[in-house]
């Protein structure tokens, strides 16, 4: 299955519903049908509004930072994640929709069910090889707009929202929180993917 395809799969929402989704280990999905999510409160949340400027902070480094790469550098492999520099930077991108949709779900008050690191691992390979030619413009224009679309959500919790809690799959269905959820992955993606990016032109100096 192209990753493309899978993706939308994952964060597909239908206009009166959200779904709960359930990976298996090759990646394939099944949906439950949940309530919609209602967001509560008139007032913006402070924690959310916090979560929300953290995750835009971290999306504007990354962007900031690859906006000024040539095309060699774009290019550059990452060391032990293998991807290219800019396959990374769409991924990101890509990633914060699935990454709402699991927070969202949890602030629902809904398990997160049979989401591995096995799947995770097979979507993010799919990815790889489809997106290995993106482009520049085509990566950083969807990372700003994934993001800003992200953050949005996330103002719209409350803090009712954030603390629910709920079995997770991907982490040995340990009952974790939507703000836990939101800090781990929404939240700290763009920041872990950029020291690694630094990290990987730091080699590259050191080397020289």
């Amino acid at each position: 299955m192209k990753w493309g395809p899978l993706l939308a799969r994952l964060v597909r929402i239908s206009s009166d519903s959200a779904r709960s989704t359930h990976w298996g280990t090759r990646g394939r999905v099944a949906s439950r049908q949940q309530p919609s999510i209602t967001m509560k409160g008139e007032a913006m949340s402070k924690r959310s509004s916090s979560l929300a400027d953290r995750l835009e902070q971290g999306a504007r480094a990354l962007a900031d930072f690859a906006s000024g790469l040539t095309e060699a550098e774009w290019q550059t492999r990452i060391p032990k994640d293998g991807r290219t520099v800019g396959v990374v930077v769409h991924h990101v991108a890509t990633m914060y929709p699935l990454e709402i949709l699991l927070a969202q779900t949890l602030a629902s008050g809904k398990p997160i069910v049979g989401v591995t690191w096995a799947g995770v691992h097979q979507m993010n390979a799919q990815h790889a090889e489809e997106f290995r030619t993106v482009t520049k413009e085509v990566a950083l224009n969807l990372l700003r707009g994934k993001s800003a679309i992200a953050a949005a959500a996330i103002r719209a919790l409350s803090d009712e929202q954030l603390d629910q809690a709920a079995p997770v799959s991907l982490n040995a269905d340990a009952p974790l929180t939507c703000q836990f959820m939101l800090e781990d992955h929404a939240v700290r993606h763009s920041y872990h993917h950029l020291a690694a990016i630094r990290g990987a032109f730091q080699a590259v100096e050191q080397a020289a």
